[in-house]
């Protein structure tokens, strides 16, 4: 096996184990929410929020432990917004991850506030950050962004703008939008967190920030191309969902192929700038590769 692979795998269960640190504890007579809430944390899933927050400190010499209430902050989020997109008032998609999905295990009561509780969760943890770090201006700046990215000039009005024109014909500019907030702002604002922390200048928080934009669009359309082209089993989850909720995507409108075009152009984009930091990169051009690059 190839060695940035054995490092990622050796990462990502480092991540895993960070992650499953701030879980709550499944005690009291609200335990069936908090049940409900680590179900959907741990059902699994690439954790690439915290990851890319972790190697983007990293990257900027930043210190480890400063990221780790951060890195389980930002996949609470995602978490969140994964149990709700999957509701029958949204997707209605009964599998994610090869599991049932979170309100088709614990009803669609359970899961709404599954996911308040995730989002309010991931707050408080940043919030005892801020109070506890050594870095305290760095941290609320952290926190700051990640709440913005997160909220409705990021990936809720993503979503907003994704919900009102299900079943229209949309645009490319408008599915742009749409990709740039629901999907590409959750992983600027990991990358920009990992970055603020380790104290890196506003110059290269910038570039940062518009590497995760590249990173996060690519990733999407390739989430696109993945649900005409995807195995179910693979995946672990239902394939033409798309087409089934009558979604216009960067495949309905231009194909697979040229949608494999700007997959690669966005991937190159993001490799550029990175290089221009001229920083000690190789793990994350591997990992942005493999992110892209994938199968499911």
């Amino acid at each position: 096996m190839d060695k940035l692979q054995i490092l990622y795998n050796n990462k990502i269960d480092k991540v895993t184990d960070i992650i499953y640190s701030f879980c709550p504890t499944e005690e009291g007579l609200q335990q069936t929410v908090i049940d409900a809430m680590n179900y959907s944390v741990k059902a699994g899933g690439k954790r690439l929020r915290p990851l890319v927050l972790l190697e983007t400190l990293k990257l900027f010499g930043g210190e480890e432990e400063e990221a780790y209430p951060f890195m389980a902050a930002i996949e609470m989020i995602h978490t969140y917004s994964l149990v709700h997109d999957d509701l029958p008032a949204m997707d209605n998609d009964k599998y994610r991850r090869g599991k049932l999905t979170t309100h088709a295990k614990f009803g669609e009561n359970m899961a709404i506030l599954a996911g308040d509780a995730l989002l309010n969760y991931a707050y408080e943890i940043m919030s005892d950050a801020v109070m506890n770090s050594k870095y305290p201006k760095r941290a609320i700046r952290a926190m700051q962004t990640i709440a913005r990215k997160a909220g409705i000039y990021g990936m809720v009005g993503g979503q907003t703008v994704d919900v009102e024109n299900e079943g229209k014909e949309m645009s490319i500019d408008t599915i742009n939008y749409i990709h740039n907030l629901k999907t590409a702002a959750l992983i600027e604002g990991s990358m920009m967190a990992g970055a603020i922390l380790a104290g890196a200048k506003a110059e290269e928080i910038d570039i940062v920030e518009k590497i995760a934009k590249s990173i996060g669009v690519a990733f999407q359309i390739q989430d696109d191309i993945l649900d005409v082209t995807g195995d179910t089993n693979q995946l672990g989850k239902a394939v033409l969902s798309d087409e089934k909720n009558h979604k216009t995507t960067y495949v309905s409108l231009l194909g697979v192929n040229i949608s494999k075009e700007h997959v690669k152009r966005y991937s190159r984009d993001a490799i550029e700038l990175l290089e221009s930091l001229n920083k000690d990169d190789a793990f994350l051009k591997f990992l942005f590769v493999k992110l892209i690059d994938r199968d499911k």
